[in-house]
């Protein structure tokens, strides 16, 4: 599997996305046209600030290789010709997507139970596409029947500075320029990757699954790691295991999740809620798995299944979970989880990112349309 200019993974010729087993991709048909249309009867968006608000980009949310590869040869003007005179043709899911359904099907348990509350997931496009495509990307949004109503297009210029106003929780992009931007502003962000396998998941039931350190903790301790080695390593996490581990980029994105668990819990839906969450781990659970746990539960949070891996690969244990998102701040483990189908992403934060990893590198990216 290689890393293409630190945007596409490519896992392989066997694809089998959202659910689908056969050589036809569910969505195929898709590209055949679309009228455009408004869908009726929509609930309403929450207030910003009562919701828990996801940023995504127009390249995660939706395939767009063959509109990026004629903005990189053939510059702007094209890509927005293009884009206008296709704008009827409907745009293929990309990995976000499934990800996205997951949010809306969990809204829609909580509206059942909370007619009222406005604690719900609400998705955000954040793309810096020009207005001109934006016909094309609300015909592709209402086509696949999804509640996006929130857009902010800045016709070429960065949106980072507009995640705060939108009160973000968590930022996906397929820009790691971007999403280090946002990292910086103290805003949980990710960076996605097409893949050529995308494995079935849920259709009830959000799961995402979390790495540890430099994820969900600080990455202090994976700097004992680095720096000493794995004895001392274990050393420090036994003599410090009462001592709870700071918290990393993608800590608060795990409370906003446990906060809308606890809704379900309050209503009896415990053992049947349809939110999951994973800690998946390199950690040894003897050896330094008590602090992980312990730090958890000094946040005052829970995770559903917590899998300490020793070392080994974490692409199998994925592979069993089927999440719909996967956080780690490792490119072996991202490209390992990637090639057995888990759409994973990419946390640049941390010691590790200042080790050199042959054969990976980040393309600055910054003024293509996303």
């Amino acid at each position: 599997m290689s890393l293409n200019n630190g945007q596409t993974l490519t896992s392989g010729q066997d694809s089998t996305r959202n659910g689908s087993n056969s050589n036809r991709a569910p969505w195929e048909g898709v590209r055949a046209g679309l009228k455009p249309s408004t869908p009726t009867r929509k609930p309403e968006s929450p207030k910003p600030e009562n919701a828990i608000t996801i940023a995504v980009s127009s390249r995660v949310l939706f395939s767009m290789e063959k509109e990026q590869q004629i903005f990189e040869r053939q510059g702007m003007e094209d890509y927005i010709k293009y884009q206008v005179e296709h704008e009827t043709q409907p745009l293929s899911p990309g990995p976000a997507f499934s990800f996205v359904k997951a949010l809306e099907a969990v809204n829609t348990q909580l509206r059942e139970l909370y007619p009222e509350s406005e604690e719900l997931f609400d998705v955000v496009l954040m793309t810096n596409n020009h207005a001109n495509v934006g016909l094309r990307l609300i015909n592709t949004i209402n086509h696949h029947q999804l509640f996006i109503e929130r857009f902010c297009m800045t016709g070429g210029n960065s949106p980072i500075g507009y995640l705060k106003a939108y009160h973000t929780n968590l930022y996906l992009s397929a820009d790691p320029i971007k999403v280090r931007e946002a990292l910086e502003e103290g805003i949980a962000a990710a960076t996605m990757f097409t893949q050529e396998k995308m494995t079935e998941v849920s259709e009830t039931q959000l799961r995402v699954a979390f790495d540890g350190d430099a994820v969900l903790f600080s990455d202090e301790s994976e700097r004992i790691y680095k720096t000493h080695g794995r004895d001392k390593f274990f050393e420090h996490e036994k003599a410090h295991e009462n001592k709870p581990l700071d918290h990393g980029p993608l800590k608060c994105f795990l409370e906003a999740l446990g906060k809308l668990q606890k809704k379900f819990y309050n209503k009896g839906q415990r053992t049947d809620c349809p939110i999951r969450t994973y800690l998946v781990t390199a950690r040894s659970a003897a050896s330094s798995g008590t602090r992980a746990l312990k730090t958890l539960r000094s946040w005052g949070l829970e995770i559903n299944e917590a899998l300490f891996l020793a070392g080994a690969p974490k692409g199998p244990v994925l592979e069993k979970i089927r999440p719909h998102i996967f956080f780690d701040d490792h490119m072996f483990h991202v490209e390992g989880a990637a090639e057995l189908g888990t759409v994973a992403c990419h946390v640049p934060y941390g010691i590790a990112q200042t080790v050199s990893k042959k054969g990976i590198k980040d393309k600055d990216t910054s003024q293509a349309p996303k």
